[in-house]
């Protein structure tokens, strides 16, 4: 992928306030606020323009979670949604410089996005009803959107956002597409490395990448449903023990049991903040060297890819 310029702003100065961001020599415009801001938010002409919007906030078991719209008019239905949704506590507009998108444009948007997401599923939807995708859009406008989809996708993560980051693991038809035509793969974010894999004796059979900068655990990897403590143990790998039991746990919320009890099959992708959290909690263990663990086909170890990157 080529460099991308990505142009913020600070609008009152202040790195936790509203703030705009955009992408060279793309016609997008983005508005990034928090609900407080609301007020301010309605004042800008963005805000009055037919775009996309992305209703960030916490949910009812303390996780953060999101729902995704569009309107003709955003700033009109932020007030509504002020009114009538609690959870929410940031926003993120999604318009055009040049007022070119359409009604018909943004449903296309929306229906994307919120199937990104769901396939991606890093952050839960609060939407209750899919969205119908409107009306099928001409083959060049359909091509535009699909590029502005990307231009959002890559925008996000710089804003704090995740929601979009990672692999789009299921098939599906764009919503521009007739019944009946082949379905197609959503985009894939290209791998920064070669598959490692962690195998064991016992059945453990998982598989990660690097997926755009993050250690990703992939899915269909078996992994172990059990956290087993080796003994007695020193205060600190106790407190090890702890950490990753809590990380073992929020990996059995997407991990299907296999027969036996005690392997598991993923069901999504699961990304950790380093291949030793990953292999730590794959073997249900309090640590583990996920440089020396984690190995590609050719049995060399992450730690020695990793140093023959930093050669380059």
């Amino acid at each position: 992928m080529t460099g991308k310029h990505v142009r913020l702003f600070l609008v009152d100065g202040k790195p936790g306030g509203l703030m705009t961001a955009e992408i060279g020599n793309w016609t997008g415009h983005v508005l990034k606020g928090k609900r407080l801001e609301l007020g301010e938010i309605r004042t800008r002409p963005e805000a009055s323009r037919t775009g996309i919007y992305i209703l960030f906030g916490t949910g009812d078991d303390d996780e953060r979670v999101a729902y995704i719209g569009e309107s003709d008019n955003v700033g009109k239905r932020l007030v509504d949604h002020d009114a009538k949704k609690h959870f929410w506590d940031e926003v993120v507009i999604v318009t055009s410089k040049d007022a070119n998108l359409t009604s018909a444009h943004v449903r296309y948007l929306e229906s994307r996005l919120v199937r990104i997401a769901k396939d991606i599923g890093r952050i839960p939807l609060v939407n209750i009803q899919g969205p119908t995708g409107g009306a099928d859009l001409p083959e060049a406008d359909a091509s535009d959107m699909d590029y502005f989809i990307d231009q959002v996708r890559i925008l996000m993560p710089v804003l704090g956002h995740d929601i979009f980051r990672g692999r789009a693991t299921t098939q599906s038809v764009p919503v521009n597409r007739a019944k009946g035509q082949a379905a197609l793969e959503l985009e894939q974010v290209a791998p920064d490395s070669p598959t490692f894999f962690l195998r064991t004796p016992k059945g453990i059979e998982a598989r990660a990448q690097v997926l755009d900068g993050e250690f990703t655990l992939l899915e269909g990897s078996i992994v172990s449903s059990v956290m087993r403590r080796s003994g007695k143990q020193a205060a600190s790998t106790a407190r090890q023990f702890e950490s990753r039991s809590i990380q073992h746990a929020d990996l059995m919320k997407v991990v299907e049991p296999l027969s036996g009890g005690e392997l598991g099959r993923v069901l999504k992708d699961v990304v950790y903040s380093s291949p030793s959290a990953a292999a730590a909690v794959v073997l249900g263990r309090a640590t583990a060297n996920g440089r020396i663990e984690w190995v590609d086909e050719l049995g060399k170890s992450y730690g020695a890819w990793e140093a023959a990157q930093a050669e380059r």
